[in-house]
């Protein structure tokens, strides 16, 4: 039985949030895409990164999940200095 992509597993995700150098390289191989480290200390990316979660954050979580400061979703918003 085949294994899951390391982005899946707990072995490609940051702890701080996010994906790690393997989990993105392990994303790109599977879906063709091109993915990048965060960009915290500024610039286009991180401004189109943090209005997008932010919309998500609001409209794709639940009350929970929104105020769990070890949610996916807000380690990733801290790590990019959202």
């Amino acid at each position: 039985m085949a294994k899951t992509p390391a982005w899946q597993r707990k072995e490609g995700q940051d702890p701080k949030g996010g994906l790690n150098a393997k989990g993105r390289a392990a994303y790109n191989r599977e879906t063709g895409g091109n993915l990048k480290a965060p960009q915290p200390e500024g610039g286009s990316r991180r401004d189109s990164f943090c209005a997008r979660m932010k919309g998500m954050k609001a409209k794709l979580t639940s009350k929970a999940t929104a105020n769990d400061p070890d949610s996916r979703i807000n380690k990733s918003l801290r790590a990019w200095k959202c």
